[in-house]
């Protein structure tokens, strides 16, 4: 019969995407059917599925942990904020439309019954179902309609862990506290806790673990000191994100407001001889890059203006005077364009704006939205390219016939006439070992990283470090046939 557990935090970004990619790893390991579930999300780092839809980059890694496919059903509930108020609705891997948060608010326990209706098909082929909260139980003001947190726990008749994050300091308040704030009926729901990311000698918190088991009654299921190789791991969100220094190859990357999928940085973090350096608000583009990139966004038009705003705009055509290369991945791509038309006020509101200009192409954001597993390879030598599409918009013009890669039989993306300039709608491609080789070796790096491998042997020291200080047994034993299942 199939059991599930759920891993809520006393906060957002406490570690608990990574805890349940490592349990899903190490149950995995241990014989047991694995998937991970979250029922609500909210990133604009999303992955494209297997089935055709999308969820989020954590679950996909939580399914890879897992050794499974990936699907719709992993994260029924995505949110994908395109201003400060408002966000796109994805539900069960597709998008049903744009929602202002007060809204939203007021809808989101609509929403369960497509929560669970994914939860039950994931049980039915499953020993063990992972579920994954998403901020925390304490925040009493969202309790009302919650399917994230404690709203789905009571629902689906699922125990609850929480995990507090000690790194970030006051972890016996963020356990204790989140104890206070709930009722009866939320707390019921937990059997334990767990402290994450503990920095050095572990023992010298045994009397607060013991504290807080005396205070709250529950047991304490590990003390997790700190994994030095989360990084390797792609990142969720943009809290997640790091510069990384390696070799002598700086590759830039401003921050945008609304960057999305930018998981393309990852194995170039992994390289040895490259430098990722990410570039917040209010600082210039640094004149030493190598390779400027444009990321992902999730309001093409709307970060085209905030990029403009930093000033990044005029530093960019400084970098393309010095003989830099400019790589722009989907938003990025239609940003390098001549104009971007918005007919329909599709990316916000109806209009045309002019673009960076670097690429002799048009942009219109028109159509249905493309989401796809892509296999492409790279002109002229025709290296395997894997990745995927998550766009609105079609880009066309003179740049196009100098397309850079191929997928089915069709050309892809578009080049400056001396090549330094380059856009592709396709994310992802980074992590195909034979392309990033070839990629790298224009910027003078050499390449022999094995970037998908890494991950792999991450999953496996990360479950290690679990095995080591957690007691996978006991939370094993706290898992429980959820009622609806």
């Amino acid at each position: 019969m199939v059991r599930a557990i759920m891993i809520q935090g006393t906060g957002s970004n406490v570690g608990k995407s990574v805890l349940v990619a490592g349990l899903a790893r190490a149950y995995t390991r241990r014989g047991l059917r694995v998937a991970p579930f979250k029922p609500q999300n909210m990133s604009n780092n999303a992955a494209v599925t297997e089935n055709g839809g999308e969820i989020g980059r954590a679950q996909a890694l939580q399914a890879r942990a897992a050794k499974r496919a990936t699907h719709t059903d992993m994260n029924p509930i995505l949110l994908k904020p395109e201003t400060d108020t408002g966000a796109q609705i994805i539900v069960q891997g597709q998008r049903a439309g744009t929602m202002k948060a007060g809204d939203y608010r007021k809808d989101k326990s609509k929403l369960l019954g497509a929560a669970l209706e994914s939860f039950d098909r994931l049980c039915g082929d499953a020993d063990l179902v992972l579920i994954e909260g998403a901020g925390s139980p304490a925040e009493t003001n969202l309790r009302a309609g919650d399917i994230a947190n404690m709203g789905f726990a009571c629902a689906a008749g699922v125990p609850v862990v929480l995990v507090g994050d000690i790194h970030r300091g006051g972890v016996i308040a963020q356990i204790v506290g989140t104890q206070a704030v709930l009722d009866d009926g939320d707390l019921a729901m937990i059997k334990g806790f767990a402290v994450n990311r503990f920095k050095g000698d572990v023992s010298l918190f045994d009397e607060g673990r013991d504290d807080i088991a005396e205070r709250t009654g529950w047991p304490c299921l590990g003390v997790v000191p700190w994994f030095h190789d989360a990084w390797k791991l792609p990142a969720e969100d943009m809290m997640d994100i790091r510069s990384h220094t390696g070799g002598a190859c700086k590759v830039v990357v401003p921050q945008l407001e609304r960057m999305a999928n930018f998981d393309d940085l990852d194995p170039l973090c992994a390289e040895p001889g490259v430098s990722v350096e990410i570039i917040p608000a209010g600082r210039p583009l640094p004149g030493d890059a190598d390779l400027v990139l444009l990321p992902g966004s999730k309001s093409t038009i709307g970060d085209l203006t905030y990029f403009r705003a930093q000033g990044w705009d005029i530093d960019l055509l400084a970098h393309v005077r010095r003989g830099g290369h400019v790589l722009g991945l989907c938003g990025g791509y239609q940003m390098l364009g001549k104009t971007i038309a918005d007919p329909d006020g599709v990316d916000g509101h109806p209009g045309t704006v002019e673009g960076l200009g670097l690429l002799d192409v048009d942009t219109v954001m028109a159509g249905k939205k493309h989401v796809t597993l892509t296999e492409a390879v790279a002109l002229p030598n025709r290296a395997p390219v894997s990745g995927y599409e998550i766009h609105m918009g079609r880009t066309e013009g003179p740049d196009c016939a100098r397309a850079w890669l191929e997928v089915a039989g069709r050309p892809e993306g578009a080049a400056s006439a001396n090549g330094l300039i380059l856009g592709s709608y396709l994310h992802g491609i980074f992590s195909s070992d034979a392309f990033r080789a070839q990629y790298l070796a224009t910027l003078g790096v050499k390449s022999e990283s094995a970037y998908e491998d890494g991950v792999e042997q991450t999953l496996d020291a990360l479950a290690d470090h679990l095995e080591q200080t957690m007691d996978l047994d006991q939370l094993l034993e706290m898992a429980q046939a959820p009622k609806r299942a």
